[in-house]
């Protein structure tokens, strides 16, 4: 049991990248600097335990064999793990943990990409890469030769990972507009344009009478399951999950949305109710001086 969660084939970028992640992030939230409530805390540590998990355990290894295991696997990388980072919004808690010198360099950085990530940080490219990162690995001439090649699997793993995360990152950003890049209305269309093509490729796999995936019968498959059987369990995994967790994320930008209508309505309120108070003020300030004008008998 305890040799499943040892690496299969052992990433030491996937290892640094968490370990150093992870490390930011809790020097991050130890310092006055950066509040994180503790459910973001579970919610940044549970997506970078979910990315490891999927990249560096046998998990990767039974995921070469069976192709439902493969979108379970892509799902965690795809759609979930990336959810949970973004949900929890560790910016602040990152800068904090990396000094003065470290972010300093990487401000400098910042300004050199600056016009790169004002594309991919734009809602249609977000919405493009994200639905892309999907199709096209799926698209089974590509994952034929995706699965046979070491260099272009890890290419693959990679990419549906730091493609779909500006997507979750504008969707969930928990910064009211214009603060942040999108108001709470346009993300929910961005969760609409990507979930009717991810129900249609799940359908479409999920629903074939073909076995679209020969690859996993080379590589040998470990479970007993039809080839049929597999990718109907794969299609249904894109389609359900995926689609379970995109309802999700319009739910919270509707709460958000609510939230931000009632705090608008009441701050208007506030500020009307202001100046009538002002003057109801005023009026009987020039009533007692008045009176005090008024001769005495």
């Amino acid at each position: 049991m305890l040799e499943t969660l040892l690496p299969w084939d052992f990433s030491p970028t996937v290892l640094a990248f968490v370990a150093a992640a992870g490390t930011l992030f809790y020097r991050g939230t130890r310092g006055a600097a950066a509040i994180i409530p503790p459910a973001r805390r579970v919610a940044f540590y549970a997506g970078l335990a979910l990315l490891y998990a999927a990249l560096q355990t046998h998990w990767d290894y039974y995921a070469g064999h069976m192709f439902f295991v493969h979108r379970l696997q892509h799902f965690a990388l795809h759609d979930l793990g990336p959810f949970l980072l973004a949900w929890s919004a560790p910016g602040p808690a990152l800068a904090a943990g990396m000094g003065q010198r470290l972010r300093a360099r990487l401000e400098a950085v910042r300004i050199r990409l600056h016009t790169l990530a004002r594309i991919v940080f734009d809602p249609w490219t977000a919405t493009v890469l994200f639905v892309a990162s999907l199709v096209f690995w799926v698209w089974p001439p590509v994952h034929f030769y995706a699965m046979l090649s070491n260099w272009l699997y890890t290419t693959m793993n990679w990419s549906v990972v730091v493609l779909d995360l500006p997507f979750w990152w504008l969707i969930l950003d928990p910064r009211p507009h214009p603060e942040s890049r999108l108001p709470q209305g346009a993300r929910i269309a961005m969760v609409s344009a990507v979930m009717l093509p991810m129900i249609l490729v799940g359908a479409i796999i999920g629903l074939s009478r073909h076995d679209l995936y020969p690859v996993y019968g080379l590589c040998g498959r470990i479970f007993p399951l039809s080839p049929l059987t597999d990718q109907q369990l794969g299609g249904l995994i894109i389609w359900i999950p995926g689609s379970l967790l995109m309802v999700l994320a319009a739910l919270v930008a509707l709460s958000r949305l609510m939230h931000q209508s009632e705090a608008d309505v009441l701050r208007r309120r506030a500020a009307a109710a202001t100046p009538a108070r002002a003057g109801s003020t005023r009026r009987v300030c020039l009533s007692s001086d008045a009176a005090a004008r008024l001769p005495r008998s």
